[in-house]
């Protein structure tokens, strides 16, 4: 298991920064321990800090009126989350949940910001995530106005794909029912895309692991954002 120090250094968030702060970032954090379904915080709770998960896995989620929940991310070890919140000063916007036991650290608000106001590069690095964070939500919201459920999840395939280390294979590690709130449907719409993918040699499906069969087939798809089934495989 790696040391929480580590993985503070190798975020995306902190990545780059001399030690010295590293030390710092884990001086002022605290660490906190989640049991799956355990819930971080809720929408409109006061945001008095931001998290690092050392490991284990968060959702992010909102609740319809009518108790249908939107995944609209999944965090992994390594990967901030509740910055956003912590640096406008607003409430979180969403719900957040641990989907498996979990050890986040907790970065102080308060603590946190006296410390980049000593260190204006790693304020830089904070607004390089949070411009790629804005950019993946305007990407998101793209993908689900514009795109059918098979584009979608061809998307998302791809994207697994890049860090994945067998080539062609991909290791899902959230179930199925995550995975359709994530791409914006339901779990029965899920399982008949990925049958009918399957059928059309896209990808072969064996519980949470998926195999890519056709990577220029998936990667038109993607592209073109809906695709008439018969012309998945041969083009436009």
């Amino acid at each position: 298991m790696l040391k929480s120090v580590d993985i503070i250094s190798q975020s995306a968030l902190f990545n780059g920064l001399p030690p010295v702060y590293i030390n710092e970032i884990q001086n002022i954090s605290k660490l906190r321990f989640f049991d799956r379904g355990g819930t971080v915080f809720y929408e409109g709770d006061a945001c008095d800090g931001m998290y690092l998960i050392l490991d284990g896995q968060v959702k992010v989620f909102r609740l319809s009126p009518d108790g249908k929940e939107k995944i609209l991310h999944i965090f992994n070890s390594g990967e901030p989350f509740g910055e956003v919140a912590m640096f406008s000063g607003k409430n979180f916007p969403a719900n957040a949940e641990a989907t498996k036991k979990s050890r986040l650290l907790f970065i102080p608000r308060s603590s946190f910001v006296n410390l980049i106001c000593d260190n204006p590069s790693m304020a830089m690095n904070m607004m390089g995530v949070l411009s790629q964070r804005l950019r993946s939500f305007v990407d998101q919201i793209d993908e689900l106005s514009l795109k059918d459920v098979p584009a979608r999840l061809a998307v998302y395939l791809i994207s697994l794909v890049k860090f994945q280390d067998s080539p062609g294979h991909v290791t899902l590690n959230i179930t199925k029912n995550q995975l359709a709130s994530l791409l914006g449907t339901i779990p029965e719409t899920l399982s008949r895309v990925m049958a009918r993918m399957n059928k059309l040699d896209l990808i072969a499906v064996q519980g949470k692991e998926i195999r890519i069969l056709n990577t220029e087939g998936l990667e038109r798809l993607a592209e073109q954002g809906r695709l008439e089934e018969e012309n998945m495989l041969n083009g436009p």
